[in-house]
């Protein structure tokens, strides 16, 4: 049996169905109670629960750690080292107690690209906790750097870059990107360099991790790199909507995302249309590769285009 944290987040949908499609049993912790068209067994609960997260590993051989806060700004300004550093640690420890076989942690792209200096992230260089810019990308690293050191468990990270497609009913960043752009929310743009990949792939590429991945690796799990400017010719041509045509300065970019940020934690409490942090990391993208996913585990993302008229069908359905 397959135990999946946080499935039914909108990469773990995705890959509870890869896993069954696949022939496998699958339970899932998740702190959302069971959808009505679940066909997986569902323990409503949390990975901070101690008993809920001994039940979960009960006759578990793989486990699939996806639970986390994947957003850049929360209200609650533990959230990010409660849920995706002790949530890990704590998981860890109980994977080893219960004596799984594998497990597969679901890290971020978000940690490689601080330091990437213009150069293409392949995922070889150990990224350094100095260089994160906030607390997200802080607590990913730590998380990841517990799961690769664990003793006494087999253990693979995988790092989605931005994924895509139908089903993310809470909007993730890259997702709330394009639900901004299908809404024409964005005056301008900050240019940046993209990886977007179908969310599809990210499940199948998860499940390989699983199947052929070497105990701590990393691997990238991306699709196709372009420019912002490129994106919204693209996405115009696809979504048939006016994309914004020009471009923010780098400055203004980050101090709209500081007074916006301000706003939202004193005034608002509403999540911002950007952090500093999330700037900062479109500030320094580059682009990314797949390759060694490509080699050790078969990994092959589909067309991108694919993905983008998944993710306008799907946010079309929502407005």
């Amino acid at each position: 049996m397959d135990l999946v944290t946080g499935g039914s987040g909108f990469i773990g949908r995705h890959l509870v169905a890869e896993l069954q499609a696949a022939g496998r049993r699958v339970r899932v912790l998740d702190i959302q109670p069971s959808p009505a068209e679940a066909a997986a067994e569902w323990i409503e609960g949390s990975i901070l629960d101690p008993e809920a997260l001994t039940a979960a590993l009960t006759g578990v051989e793989r486990v699939f750690h996806l639970a986390a806060v994947p957003h850049f700004w929360c209200r609650d300004k533990t959230a990010h080292r409660r849920v995706n550093l002790e949530g890990t640690q704590a998981l860890l420890q109980a994977a080893r107690t219960a004596g799984i076989a594998r497990l597969v942690h679901c890290s971020s792209e978000a940690i490689l690209l601080p330091e990437s200096a213009g150069r293409t992230i392949d995922g070889t260089r150990a990224p350094s906790l100095t260089a994160m810019p906030g607390p997200y990308t802080r607590c990913k690293l730590l998380a990841e750097q517990a799961v690769l050191a664990a003793d006494g468990l087999e253990a693979v990270a995988v790092n989605p870059t931005a994924p895509i497609g139908a089903g993310d009913r809470a909007l993730t960043p890259p997702m709330r990107m394009l639900s901004d752009l299908l809404a024409r929310r964005y005056p301008a743009y900050l240019e940046c360099i993209l990886n977007l990949v179908d969310v599809r792939d990210v499940a199948r590429g998860h499940r390989l991790a699983a199947e052929r991945g070497r105990s701590g690796k990393r691997y990238i799990l991306g699709g196709e790199n372009l420019a912002f400017s490129q994106l919204l010719d693209r996405f115009g041509r696809i979504s048939g909507v006016a994309m914004p045509g020009r471009r923010i300065p780098p400055w203004l970019a980050l101090a709209s995302a500081r007074a916006g940020t301000w706003l939202a934690d004193r005034v608002t409490r509403r999540p911002p249309a950007a952090t500093p942090e999330a700037v900062r990391l479109a500030l320094a993208a580059a682009p990314l590769t797949s390759a060694a996913a490509e080699i050790d585990l078969g990994y092959r993302p589909r067309p991108l285009d694919d993905a983008l008229e998944e993710a306008i069908r799907f946010l079309r359905t929502q407005s």
